[in-house]
C-alpha cells in the first residue's frame, strides 16, 4: 500500500539511472497569455480531502489493518487522522471560507459496509448529512464512491483480484446512491485504479524491487492475521495478477456507474485518473507505449462517462531508453520531483484528446513544506490550463488537493499537501498563504 503520488516522484528522482542526463528535455517555455482570464460561468472551484486520509479511526478499512501489520511499510499509523469524522463542518466551513464553491471528499465503504452484506444506516445518514452541509453552504458535493480503501472483508477475500469483486462493488454503489444520490452534484465511482497493479512499470529497477517486496510482505502478514490466503488491499504495491486486477477495476466501474445511473440518471458520473503529463524526447520515445499501458484503457472506458477526473502532479519525459532525470536548476517538491505547472494542462489535453468527455481535475498540487511554492503554482498552473479551455478543451472544474494537510498513506503525516496546516492535538486547521491565493481566484472566477 502506498502514496502513488510519492511513489511516483521517487521513480523521478531514480530517473538517471535510466538515461542518460544529456539527453535533451523540453523547456518550459512561457506561456502565451489566455484570450481572456475569466472563466466560464458555473466553473467548479474546490478543495479535495479522502475519508481514510482525513476522517481517523477507520478500524473496519484495510488500510487500517496494513498500517498494524507486521511487518509494515507505513511510517505511522493514521490514528486519529484530522478527525473530519467528527469536525467536517469545521472542513465545510473552511472550504466556503476561502470562497471556493465545491467540497470533494470521499464515502468511506468500511464504514458503510463494515461486513459483507451489512449496510449501515447510521453511517449512509452520517455522509447524507455531509451532503446536506454542503448545500446549506452553497457548496456542490463531488463525491467519490471509492478512494482507495476497501473494507478488511473485501481485502480478505482478495480484493479487486477476486472475481465477485465488481458485483460487490456495485452492490454497495446502488445502496449507497439510494440514500444518497438526490443530493450528489458530481460523483466518481473509483480514483486512480488505472495504476493498481502496474506502478512497477515507472518505477525503475532496485528501488522498485524493494517497494514491491516490502509490500508484499506486508500483503502477507495481513493475510496470516485474517486467517486467509490473500489479503489484496485496494490500493496496492504488489500485485500478483495485475491484469485480472485492472479487467475487475473496468468491470468494476462500469458496473458501479451503471448502478448509480439507475438511481439518478441525470447525476453526471465519472472516474477519477492518474495522469501524468508524458512528453517525448528524442527518435523513438517511449512516451505512447507507456501511455498506451497506464492510461489509454481507462481513458476509452471513460467515453461512456459524463467527464473524467484528471489528477496531475508532474510531468515525465521520455527518450527510447527511459524516464528522462529533472532539468538542472528546475524547482522541485519535498522529494526532489520536479514542479512543471504546464503538466495539468497537458494531462487534461491528452484525457480529452482520447475519451472526447468533459474534464474535471479532481486532483492538482504539490507536497511542499515551503508553501510559496504551492502559491506560486497554483496561478501558474491555472493558466496554462485556461490556454487549454481557450484552444477547446472542456474543463468544468478544478480541485486542489489538499484541503488540510493529513495522513499520506505510507509515509505518514510528513507529506505537505494541505492549504491549512493541521495540529494533530487539537485539530486546529490553520490556513496557508496559498489558500488565499486560490480563493482570490476562485471569488473572481478569473487569473
Amino acid at each position: 500500500m502506498t502514496d502513488r503520488r510519492s511513489v511516483l516522484a521517487a521513480a523521478g528522482m531514480a530517473a538517471t539511472a535510466l538515461a542518460s542526463a544529456s539527453a535533451p528535455i523540453p523547456a518550459f517555455a512561457a506561456a502565451r497569455k489566455p484570450a481572456d482570464p475569466k472563466f466560464p460561468q458555473g466553473f467548479l472551484w474546490g478543495s479535495a480531502t479522502a475519508a481514510h486520509q482525513v476522517e481517523g479511526n477507520n478500524v473496519n478499512s484495510d488500510v487500517w489493518a496494513m498500517e498494524h501489520a507486521n511487518p509494515t511499510v507505513y511510517a505511522e499509523p493514521s490514528g486519529d487522522a484530522a478527525n473530519s469524522f467528527v469536525l467536517w463542518p469545521t472542513d465545510l466551513d473552511l472550504v466556503k471560507g476561502l470562497g471556493l464553491n465545491t467540497y470533494r471528499f470521499s464515502l468511506e465503504w468500511a464504514r458503510i459496509e463494515p461486513a459483507k452484506g451489512q449496510f449501515s444506516i447510521a453511517m449512509l445518514d452520517h455522509y447524507k448529512a455531509m451532503i446536506d452541509g454542503c448545500h446549506a453552504r452553497g457548496l456542490v458535493p463531488m463525491v467519490t464512491f471509492n478512494h482507495f480503501t476497501t473494507p478488511a472483508w473485501f481485502a480478505a477475500q482478495g480484493g479487486w483480484s477476486n472475481a465477485e469483486a465488481p458485483s460487490l462493488f456495485a452492490r454497495y454503489c446502488d445502496r449507497a446512491a439510494r440514500h444518497l444520490a438526490g443530493g450528489i452534484g458530481y460523483a466518481t465511482t473509483l480514483n486512480e485504479p488505472n495504476l493498481s497493479g502496474l506502478l512497477d512499470i515507472v518505477l525503475p529497477g532496485d528501488i522498485g524491487k524493494r517497494l514491491l517486496d516490502a509490500d508484499k510482505a506486508m500483503q502477507e502478514a495481513a493475510a496470516r492475521e485474517h486467517g486467509v490466503a490473500r489479503f489484496l488491499p485496494g490500493n496496492p504495491l504488489y500485485v500478483a495478477d495485475p491484469e485480472t486486477v485492472q479487467a475487475n477495476l473496468l468491470a468494476g466501474h462500469k458496473a458501479g456507474r451503471d448502478a448509480i445511473k439507475a438511481v439518478r440518471g441525470d447525476l453526471p458520473v465519472g472516474v477519477s485518473l492518474a495522469i501524468i503529463d508524458d512528453q517525448a524526447a528524442g527518435r523513438n520515445s517511449l512516451r505512447d507505449a507507456m501511455r498506451a499501458k497506464l492510461y489509454r484503457p481507462w481513458l476509452e472506458a471513460a467515453r461512456g462517462n459524463d467527464f473524467v477526473g484528471v489528477q496531475n502532479y508532474e510531468r515525465s519525459v521520455w527518450n527510447d531508453k527511459g524516464r528522462l532525470p529533472a532539468p538542472a536548476g528546475a524547482e522541485t517538491n519535498d522529494v526532489g520531483s520536479e514542479i512543471y505547472p504546464a503538466s495539468l494542462a497537458g494531462a487534461a489535453r491528452y484525457a480529452h484528446e482520447v475519451s472526447g468527455v468533459p474534464i474535471i481535475v479532481t486532483e492538482h498540487g504539490v507536497n511542499s513544506a515551503d508553501d510559496t511554492k504551492r502559491a506560486r503554482l497554483i496561478p501558474a498552473a491555472l493558466a496554462e490550463l485556461r490556454l487549454a479551455m481557450d484552444d477547446g478543451i472542456p474543463v468544468l472544474g478544478y480541485c486542489h488537493w489538499s484541503l488540510v494537510d493529513n495522513f499520506e498513506w505510507v509515509f505518514g503525516y510528513k507529506p505537505q499537501f494541505g492549504l491549512h496546516t493541521l495540529d494533530r492535538t487539537t485539530f486546529a486547521r490553520t490556513a496557508k498563504p496559498s489558500a488565499a491565493v486560490l480563493g482570490a481566484i476562485a471569488r473572481r472566477n478569473s487569473l
